[in-house]
């Protein structure tokens, strides 16, 4: 069992905000909130319900058995049964780059076999963004997402594993084969200088199915 995993939700516009505060009730205390903007057209947006503009993405990070808890409730006190009131799912850590929080999690475990694709998540300053999506697919990836950080309020601070995530931020999402995982995430790292202090962070996490996305 993964020792940390994150939490992702997608709910409306203005409920991000009740997500983080669920979550907070139970222990899980680093998040943020998103929106989410396309750099290529496939139809793994419209699975994870982000082809409109007015949707949240509020993803957390926590132990496991934090995490496990937290979404549960999530989902029961926004009634996430119900069509078209959120959907929520858990992606269990498998890297971490960039951050000491998880000092003893950085530890580049090799999960081949296991997973046939992999999210590779990367959150920069605002404006190089590009230059992570260059660097990936100079390494054989084929596009990505870039998301944009949104304050939920104005007296709540946003943190994600230790690091701020501010409206100056950005997040790129790339879903990639896990042949390519490792050449993407050191190409990343050299072009933006991921493992300096404050150049931003890089999770990589397992996916087990992927939809819309072609060779």
């Amino acid at each position: 069992m993964p020792k940390h995993k994150l939490i992702c939700c997608i709910v409306d516009h203005t409920k991000g905000s009740r997500v983080l505060k669920i979550a907070r009730k139970h222990n899980v205390k680093s998040g943020t909130i998103f929106i989410g903007k396309g750099t290529v057209k496939n139809r793994i947006l419209e699975l994870l319900d982000l082809n409109d503009s007015r949707k949240e993405i509020v993803i957390l990070g926590a132990e496991s058995s934090l995490a496990d808890n937290a979404v549960k409730q999530i989902s029961k006190e926004l009634a996430f049964h119900k069509p078209g009131h959120g959907i929520a799912f858990t992606l269990p850590l498998e890297q971490v780059f960039g951050t000491r929080t998880f000092a003893h999690h950085n530890e580049e475990t090799t999960t081949e076999g296991s997973h046939m694709y992999h999210a590779i998540i990367t959150i920069v300053e605002k404006g190089i963004a590009a230059d992570v999506i260059s660097a990936a697919n100079e390494a054989g990836a084929r596009g990505g997402t870039i998301i944009h950080a949104r304050g939920s309020g104005v007296h709540e601070t946003q943190v994600l594993f230790a690091m701020p995530i501010e409206p100056e931020k950005e997040i790129v999402l790339i879903i990639a084969e896990t042949s390519l995982t490792e050449p993407i995430t050191n190409a990343i790292r050299e072009a933006v200088g991921i493992d300096e202090p404050g150049k931003g962070i890089i999770l990589v996490s397992g996916i087990e199915e992927v939809f819309g996305l072609f060779k």
